[in-house]
């Protein structure tokens, strides 16, 4: 049985404007968590809902975005695999792995799809460097990485440790991003992740505590919240 808390009202008498923060207890169920996703979408296109960013794991799935190839899906019959219409390929999600649902109106934000990803880049990289992890974006490569060289590890491994996947409906956002804190890294071999190959100069894939991190997921909630009010926060949201 899953449980939900929040972590900040609504702001104000009315159910929107504002945002809502949230986090679910236990492993939500990938069908649940979309339907939910999708309700409340509506409600905050029609000015009935504040907006949302809710905190959650997931059991062990893949998730296909619209670019996924089937070539990618290695080991089909290993966990169950959903096909969404968030945008990218093919990812894992799973226990350990924060995922972050981000519902946003974006007609009172400002409507721009590529600033609105590249401030969910910049969330991330606060968010990490709270715990002296250096994220970096990479061109062509989407999601936030860590060069291993820098961290006494192979020259040349650079490895995921976030990945990025959004959907817009009527300008409002949601799908989101997920940040490996302590996922089972193995289960990553059953894709492409994000259609990267491995190998010698290649991409892997990292956690916080891969990187020898004891945080815990209470903890990166704590950094991503105070993130958030940084890069999210900073100016007025545009009038509707």
């Amino acid at each position: 049985m899953t449980s939900i808390k929040k972590l900040c009202a609504p702001v104000g008498e009315s159910p929107a404007p504002g945002l809502e923060w949230r986090i679910s207890e236990g492993l939500i169920p990938y069908e649940e968590a979309v339907a939910e996703m999708e309700a409340r979408v509506d409600r905050i296109a029609r000015g009935e809902a504040p907006e949302l960013v809710w905190l959650l794991e997931h059991p062990p799935l893949y998730t296909a975005g619209t670019s996924a190839r089937d070539e990618d899906l290695l080991e089909p019959t290993r966990f169950p695999v959903h096909r969404t219409g968030r945008g990218g390929q093919f990812t894992y999600h799973g226990p350990g792995q924060r995922v972050a649902y981000v519902m946003l109106d974006l007609h009172r934000r400002g409507p721009d799809l590529r600033v609105f990803v590249r401030n969910l880049e910049e969330w991330l990289i606060r968010s990490l460097a709270r715990f002296n992890v250096e994220g970096e974006r990479r061109d062509g490569r989407v999601g936030i990485w860590v060069d291993r060289g820098r961290r006494g590890g192979r020259a040349g491994q650079e490895d995921k440790i976030a990945a990025i996947g959004v959907r817009v409906r009527r300008w409002v956002t949601f799908h989101g991003i997920s940040l490996n804190v302590e996922p089972d890294l193995t289960h990553f071999a059953g894709i492409v992740p994000c259609g990267i190959q491995g190998g010698i100069g290649g991409h892997g894939v990292t956690s916080l505590v891969d990187l020898g991190l004891p945080v815990t997921m209470a903890d990166m909630d704590v950094a991503l919240r105070a993130a958030w009010d940084e890069v999210f926060e900073e100016a007025d949201p545009v009038d509707r």
